[in-house]
């Protein structure tokens, strides 16, 4: 599976800091617990990622 490959699998995610300083990614799936943690500058560039990926599909451009 790849990053443009359509998925039916379902999950919950939770984004928050914790405790030691870092930020969760938290992933829950049918099996699967999956916690990331991350720097706060790596939390930023995910975040940035993220926001570009979202505006090009805003702007109607493929990925």
């Amino acid at each position: 599976m790849g990053i443009d490959s359509e998925s039916d699998i379902a999950a919950n995610l939770q984004i928050g800091p914790t405790t030691l300083g870092m930020v969760r990614i938290y992933i829950e799936a049918d099996g699967v617990d999956l916690p990331l943690d991350f720097d706060p500058e790596e939390a930023l560039e995910i975040a940035e990622e993220l926001r570009v990926a979202a505006e090009t599909i805003r702007k109607g451009a493929k990925g």
